[in-house]
């Protein structure tokens, strides 16, 4: 673990493995299958989930290579939770209900079938099994065999050795070593990865597009369940779901749209982005508008009915704000009421999806602590629903954890030094030329490239031609910030789909057209406004144009400082394949060349 991931394992993950690893080695023994390789704690791509065993060999019959996921159990009972064959109660485990081990190692196979190459086209060269070694009595286990078993998803216990071995004869040809097959899959190209909106429509209006993981599927399954709680017992719940970026909250929120509304109930999905808003209009209603209407803003709601939808989805929700008044909020409706208040009524069960880190503007207060006091206020149970896996950046918790560290959003911990990731690159460059050069070579090698800053350069409005300003400059590089307007300008895509479409890497994003959505690679450019001095960051709040952190009565400087390293977490975390980063200051590419080797 040490040597793949650059941490140690914790004292629990340790003792699983002491208790799991040598009972699985010695069934493969009795087996007669000793020759098959065991990956442990094998790493899905582009992800940061872990499948405990991945079984390696030939297959008994076609002589093809074979792979058995293994989902390694240490329980003894469990019982469907409430009534629901998905989540399932461990007695004596803390946090909760759980994903049912079935339909957690299913959800691993299929996740594997689209995205290493090596098994494309090869339907039967994946199988996927739960094996609760330590359940003696499968009467105690019942309950998870509630859900449809399949190749990819099964079950066995401890009563059922003589049954899992055989199962594992049907995989796994006896006395033909395993390596071949083992080294094929690691070192397998890897799909692209399915970004979010180029699958929105199809999730919306027909059928789930994502292969969901982990704590992402026992999200999914625990608010469905939740909302089926609410209609039996006529009911009102609030439900949080928390996590950092990329660890797929918009994927849920899509799932959870297209998953009730072909339930036949009433839903909508809010956020408070124009951009990521009509960007979802337009990319989940192209081939049916009525679908655009699914998509709403979280100020649209100040005059619903009260429980008029069964459920809202609000995606984004870190950009909840104090109220839904602007300027042009009608008088009888500029009554003070929170905008949380708003929301929470609208629908019998509202749901938020929030990242605490990406809070970058004065008057959002969108966090966990704030919308559960507020609906505790109202009398009103509160699930919280915290996400651990990481979907963005490769996969590289690690790298999410050292921006954190970076800029000083990690409480005492110290920035330090990156250490290379295999599955997430970063880099700096000495010019705005070298990054954009080096973001070119990556959209000519067929992926997606944007390039980002903090807001350190005005921002003009197109000339009476149509032209944009190239208001960002640093030297003798000039470019335009993206376009404010909601039509095309040349090549330059609308404001809201800057990041999506097609002639955006021309124009240099920010964080309000940045936020919420993902390319293969992110150029970020550190503005005047963010600089290293003595061994850390500090904020330079007079370098910074945000018309937003104008008012300092609003915005104290303690404020302004937290929020813009919000906003630069944002930029530096959009990335799905790697990062190339520039600063307009020679002592922060310094202490950033010291920091981030070069890449070999």
């Amino acid at each position: 673990m040490v040597f793949a991931t650059g941490r140690r394992a914790g004292p629990r993950e340790q003792n699983s493995w002491r208790r799991s690893l040598p009972t699985l080695a010695d069934d493969l023994r009795d087996a007669g299958l000793a020759d098959v390789e065991m990956l442990i704690e094998y790493h899905m791509p582009l992800t940061s989930q872990r499948a405990d065993v991945v079984l390696a060999g030939v297959h008994p019959e076609t002589g093809a290579p074979s792979y058995v996921v293994v989902e390694l159990k240490q329980w003894t009972a469990a019982y469907a939770f409430e009534d629901s064959s998905e989540l399932v109660d461990v007695p004596g485990m803390p946090g909760g209900p759980k994903l049912n081990p079935i339909n957690q190692v299913r959800g691993y196979c299929d996740y594997l079938a689209d995205f290493a190459r090596v098994l494309e086209d090869q339907p039967d060269s994946l199988a996927g099994v739960a094996y609760l070694h330590n359940a003696t009595d499968p009467s105690l286990v019942a309950d998870l065999r509630g859900v449809p078993v399949s190749t990819r998803g099964q079950l066995f216990t401890a009563a059922e050795r003589g049954r899992f071995h055989d199962f594992l004869r049907t995989r796994l040809a006896a006395g033909v070593a395993g390596k071949t097959s083992a080294d094929l899959l690691l070192n397998s190209h890897v799909a692209p990865s399915r970004q979010l909106l180029k699958v929105a429509a199809d999730e919306v209006k027909h059928r789930s597009q994502f292969q969901l993981l982990g704590n992402q599927q026992l999200a999914v399954d625990l608010v469905l369940h939740q909302v089926e709680q609410s209609r039996r017992s006529n009911s009102k719940r609030v439900i949080v779901v928390t996590g950092g970026p990329g660890s797929g909250k918009s994927v849920i929120a899509l799932e959870l749209l297209g998953e009730i509304a072909r339930q036949g109930r009433s839903v909508l999905h809010a956020t408070g982005s124009r951009s990521f808003t009509q960007t979802l209009r337009k990319v989940a209603g192209y081939r049916a508008p009525r679908v655009q209407k699914m998509f709403a803003y979280f100020n649209s709601f100040m005059t619903a009915e009260t429980n008029g939808l069964d459920v809202l989805i609000m995606d984004e929700a870190h950009r909840v704000r104090e109220t839904s008044v602007d300027r042009y909020t009608k008088a009888e409706l500029r009554t003070g009421r929170p905008q949380v208040d708003e929301l929470i009524s609208a629908a019998r069960v509202p749901v938020f999806l929030l990242d605490e880190h990406q809070v970058v503007r004065p008057g959002e207060m969108g966090s966990l602590e704030q919308i559960t006091a507020y609906a505790k206020s109202l009398g009103l149970e509160v699930v919280h629903i915290p996400l651990e896996s990481q979907f963005r950046c490769g996969g590289s918790e690690e790298y999410v954890r050292w921006v954190q560290r970076l800029l000083g959003l990690a409480g005492p911990a110290a920035p330090n030094p990156w250490s290379p990731d295999p599955q997430f690159q970063v880099e700096v460059v000495d010019s705005p030329w070298d990054l954009e050069r080096r973001l070119q070579t990556k959209l000519d090698d067929g992926y997606s490239a944007r390039m980002a800053a903090g807001y350190c350069w005005p921002w003009s409005k197109p000339t009476p031609d149509g032209q944009l300003v190239p208001d960002v400059q640093i030297g003798d590089w000039h470019r335009p910030w993206n376009s404010p307007v909601n039509r095309r300008l040349g090549d330059a895509p609308p404001a809201a789909l800057w990041a999506t479409q097609d002639g955006g890497f021309g124009q240099v994003g920010c964080v309000y057209t940045a936020q919420g959505f993902e390319y293969d690679w992110s150029g970020v450019i550190l503005g005047p406004d963010l600089v290293w001095r003595d061994g850390r960051f500090v904020t330079v709040r007079g370098a910074n144009k945000d018309p937003d952190f104008r008012n300092r009565t609003k915005v104290s400087d303690l404020r302004f400082d937290l929020l813009l390293r919000h906003v630069y977490k944002v930029l530096l975390t959009r990335g799905m394949v790697g990062t190339v980063i520039y600063s307009t200051d020679p002592e922060t590419r310094e202490a950033l060349r010291s920091l981030i080797p070069a890449p070999e």
